[in-house]
């Protein structure tokens, strides 16, 4: 089929009638302020889908991507660095990151408890690679822990106590809480 894009350039609420009123016609009408803004909008021609969008880019302006290198280096909210992880596939060694990690381990703590169950857990749980996220309790033998379903999304575990046992499957390894733990007192 054809394309056809509609870039409508006005600060205030806009509607677009394409089927009602009148036949074979279209209508616009702006709402805000006195007057509803000026009438200003672009039609950008196809044929297709790829033409429609380089012109409509062509019309906004394109974003330059930044260089691969400094990707490794964000420091936002959209970028983290657990505490300790496993990568069974690593990237090159020219990289100075890790973005594939299987499991991922986080110790709270009072300052990054909240930013490690929130957006640092939610930004974990997206990456294709993860397999395993564990949420190490420092003040008692208690491990929280979300492993990704083979149907999708994660199943959330508790394991509490010295005795208890993480099986990891994933990697072909078990943690025992006492080898976590040890060498910590607690209070």
């Amino acid at each position: 089929g054809v394309s056809h894009g509609v870039l409508y350039d006005n600060p205030y609420r806009g509607e677009f009638d394409f089927v009602g009123r009148v036949r074979n016609t279209v209508a616009y009408s702006a709402e805000g302020a006195l007057d509803g803004g000026e009438l200003r909008y672009y039609v950008i021609p196809g044929p297709g889908l790829d033409s429609l969008l380089a012109r409509y880019s062509r019309l906004t302006g394109r974003t330059p991507l930044p260089p691969r290198w400094a990707l490794g280096y964000q420091q936002s909210r959209y970028s983290y660095y657990p505490d300790t992880m496993v990568v069974c596939q690593s990237n090159p060694p020219t990289d100075h990151f890790q973005d594939q990690p299987v499991v991922v381990i986080e110790v709270l703590s009072d300052s990054t408890r909240r930013a490690d169950l929130g957006e640092k857990r939610d930004a974990y749980l997206m990456l294709p690679s993860l397999k395993v996220l564990i949420f190490v309790e420092p003040e008692k033998p208690s491990v929280s822990l979300h492993r990704r379903k083979p149907g999708g999304g994660f199943a959330i575990e508790h394991h509490v106590g010295l005795d208890a046992v993480i099986p990891l499957p994933e990697i072909e390894a078990s943690l025992a809480l006492a080898d976590l733990y040890d060498r910590v007192e607690f209070a």
